[in-house]
């Protein structure tokens, strides 16, 4: 009797230590989850950050300070003040310049890759340039529409101010010709693909790296350099990497100056 009692009594007051630490972890694990659950609702389905946050998109843009916060409903250009009405919430195409260019402005959404093929049909005269002003949107309505311009021989542009953030480069890349002026503004980061769903984006990897190939197989068809994907993958759907004049011309979107 005497041998044992020591060890109950050493036991006893461990088991509500023990206890209140695996409740402990219980709660931390639940509030990962309800944490992992909101920001697929609401934020793209990106883990919760601890870091700074990156500067609002009013910011300048400087060499190496290129991240900015991004919300596709308000996108100015850096340094630009907030425009006064959003962008269309899906492309609207719109005659331009006597029916000799067209602007495409507003977020890509699904299907819009088909209806606006068949608008630049009916269009009389056809154009032969495209100006772009969009925050992006869906991926594969943008590769889908690039490739239409392409095929068309339409060459792209950015007008002084605008914007073309996130897919909407894939429409850029699609243009015979490529022209940004100073004041335009490109822009990529990380891409969703496959159905919405509640789980966590690295839960898709098979999606995720599927679409990456077909992006960097895109980009390459049109001359564009595949390495600006190492931009997009390491900048967060919330945030935007907008790409100097000099990496536009050393990725290819634009030709060097002669």
């Amino acid at each position: 009797m005497s041998d044992s009692s020591p060890s109950n009594v050493d036991d006893a007051p461990r088991k509500p230590i023990v206890g209140r630490v695996l409740m402990g972890a219980l709660i931390f694990q639940l509030g990962l989850a309800v944490l992992l659950f909101w920001g697929d609702l609401g934020e793209g389905l990106r883990l919760p950050g601890f870091g700074p946050r990156a500067p609002e998109l009013t910011e300048p843009i400087r060499p190496g300070d290129q991240t900015r916060r991004f919300r596709p409903d308000s996108a100015p250009n850096p340094g630009q003040p907030m425009p006064d009405t959003a962008l269309p919430d899906r492309l609207i195409l719109t005659p331009v310049l006597g029916g000799r260019a067209a602007l495409l402005e507003g977020a890509i959404v699904a299907g819009d890759a088909e209806r606006i093929a068949k608008q630049f049909a009916n269009l009389d005269p056809a154009p032969d340039k495209v100006f772009l002003n969009s925050p992006g949107g869906s991926v594969q309505d943008a590769l889908e529409l690039g490739r239409y311009l392409r095929g068309e021989g339409l060459a792209t542009a950015l007008r002084e101010g605008d914007i073309c953030y996130s897919a909407c480069p894939y429409l850029l890349a699609g243009g015979t010709s490529r022209t940004v002026p100073d004041s335009g503004s490109v822009g990529v980061h990380q891409h969703y693909f496959g159905q919405s769903t509640i789980l966590p984006a690295f839960v898709a990897v098979e999606d995720i790296q599927r679409g990456q190939g077909e992006v960097m197989r895109y980009l390459d068809e049109m001359g564009i350099d595949p390495l600006v994907m190492q931009h997009a993958l390491v900048t967060p759907r919330d945030e935007i990497y907008v790409l100097l004049p000099d990496e536009l011309r050393r990725y290819g979107f634009v030709a060097d100056a002669e």
